[in-house]
């Protein structure tokens, strides 16, 4: 039986006190708090877990520098903490990196004006990060010559951080903390109903895969529904302070523009930021932000040509980049908060929001809403679920942060030690590829032991399944039981970065696509691979 069956018989008929609807990073951090702290949990996803918002963001932990402008200096702080907090507890997940911002005609900021910025910026980090330093024209020529300084009047450099991997990644090791902790979790799990009998949660389900309805019960539910939060307060007749409004964001992944491990900054023509950002061989290029009414958005030809128009102009580049070097693209909304004071969402100045989070209580409908947020204030969005939670009657244990980070250094070390004596690093040779050691340790941490005894008893195991890709075959064993992998998109997208970094040219008809499908579906492999293909066809650009 496999991980996700078993919890969805764990969901069938069973009794919670907290029942999650939505695995974002709202809700995959609730779990994994209450989860630890002793809570019976159980937590669904219409679709696969971080799936939607969470799996299109920039993949920065950072505190927020352009929130200075509005002078939100309390958030920013907390931001800044926050995202301190993560490099610390994910050393091998989170890095610092630096941000170099070229200030040209379209900044609306001069550059002694942001290098004060960046100053303060440091300051209300707790000076955490390496120091912020102003550049000219000439040196941001000299450090990046694929900026294109004609028109730049200087520029700045600091600090923030990002993830090496992926940001649905993320989201799912909290999925899986709050598994190990004794949490119910399904993806693909839809709430048709929930309501409020006796005192208790009645929540009406159907798996999305086999059309199987079930129900299960709770003390209190948490909303963690992202972007459709407010559709299912109002099947409650849950009335709220807060409501949501969007702001479509988009990503061009391309070809590496450069070999610098940093972030490079530009305003638009709009004077708002867009970046470059690292994504191992591939650069990032984004965000865009845009006022929808609709949070099931997509790229299309504006949102291409408005991007790529914009770096052209401020890269010096050999060709200039169009739609053809387009490797993948990203979409989502960002659900920004509101205060909840009419339904007319005519009257918000979107572009002045900034990603803060808001946490309301209902304590007679005994209802948690988390309203906004990002990737970095997750550990603060976790505490205060759990602090609502406490509040509505749902005993805790103490929190002793077990619920998140990576293993102790010395379980690390000893890793590494067992890595060394076996000699995988030296199963690759090539020099710009990441070391076996930290790629297995950083996706996979106490799990990864598993897999080194694996690669002993079988050396195929320690061989790439896909070329283009860096993904060994003894990761697909262990996906396969242990990461509710449901549909091909789900390794593809979410659970690797394989479909964000590799064309679909490289990887459509080959053997080591068709092994990974017989790895993790078996029998129902050429199924899942026609289900891919046809998705994928449908949401082509």
């Amino acid at each position: 039986m496999s991980l996700r069956t078993t919890n969805i018989e764990k969901l069938d008929g069973g009794s919670f006190d907290v029942f999650i609807v939505g695995t974002g990073i709202n809700g995959a951090v609730s779990a994994a708090v209450l989860a630890g702290r002793g809570a019976s949990v159980a937590v669904i996803d219409q679709g696969d877990f971080g799936s939607f918002t969470s799996q299109e963001s920039s993949n920065l932990v950072w505190g927020g520098f352009k929130y200075l402008e509005n002078y939100e200096l309390g958030l920013v702080r907390k931001l800044c903490l926050s995202r301190n907090r993560l490099i610390k507890s994910y050393p091998s997940n989170i890095k610092e990196i630096r941000f170099l911002a070229a200030l040209d005609e379209s900044s609306p900021f001069a550059p002694a004006l942001a290098s004060l910025g960046t100053l303060a910026y440091w300051g209300i980090g707790s000076f955490a990060t390496k120091p912020p330093r102003h550049l000219s024209a000439k040196k941001i020529e000299e450090a990046e010559p694929v900026i294109n300084t004609d028109s730049v009047r200087g520029g700045i450099e600091y600090s923030d951080a990002y993830l090496k991997d992926n940001d649905s990644r993320f989201v799912f090791s909290f999925v899986r903390s709050a598994i190990k902790a004794g949490a119910t979790a399904a993806n693909y799990v839809e709430l048709k109903r929930a309501e409020r009998i006796d005192g208790t949660w009645h929540a009406h389900m159907v798996d999305r895969e086999t059309g199987r309805e079930f129900t299960a019960t709770a003390k209190v539910i948490i909303n963690a529904a992202g972007p459709f939060i407010d559709g299912l307060n109002q099947s409650w007749n849950l009335r709220t302070d807060h409501r949501i409004v969007y702001s479509k964001g988009i990503h061009l992944v391309v070809p590496q523009l450069t070999e610098n491990e940093r972030v490079l900054a530009f305003f638009d023509d709009t004077q708002r930021l867009f970046y470059v950002i690292p994504m191992g061989k591939r650069s990032v290029i984004g965000t865009t932000d845009n006022r929808v009414d609709d949070p099931n958005t997509e790229v299309n030809d504006d949102d291409r040509n408005f991007l790529l128009g914009q770096i052209n102009a401020r890269l010096d580049l050999d060709q200039p980049l169009t739609t053809d070097d387009i490797i993948a693209e990203r979409c989502g909304v960002r659900p920004l908060v509101v205060d909840n004071d009419g339904d007319d969402q005519t009257d918000v100045d979107w572009t002045s929001l900034s990603r803060k989070h808001e946490i309301e209580r209902d304590a007679a409908l005994k209802v948690v809403s988390i309203f906004g947020g990002k990737l970095t204030d997750c550990l603060n969005v976790g505490e205060e679920v759990a602090e609502e939670i406490e509040a509505l009657g749902i005993a805790l244990e103490p929190d002793d942060g077990e619920w998140y980070g990576e293993p102790p250094e010395e379980m690390r070390d000893e890793f590494y030690r067992e890595a060394r004596l076996m000699h995988l690093d030296d199963l690759r040779t090539r020099p710009d590829i990441e070391p076996l050691s930290d790629r297995l340790w950083r996706r996979y941490g106490q799990r990864a032991f598993a897999m080194l005894e694996a690669i002993r008893v079988d050396p195929s195991m320690g061989e790439d399944i896909m070329d283009s890709a860096d993904y060994l075959r003894v990761e697909l064993h262990q996906a396969a039981h242990t990461e509710m992998i449901t549909r091909l998109e789900d390794f593809m997208r979410r659970r690797s970065k394989i479909e964000l970094v590799v064309p679909e040219s490289e990887y459509r008809d080959s053997a080591g696509l068709r092994e990974i499908a017989e790895i993790l579906f078996e029998d129902q492999a050429d199924a899942k691979l026609n289900a891919y293909f046809a998705e994928s066809a449908v949401s082509a650009p």
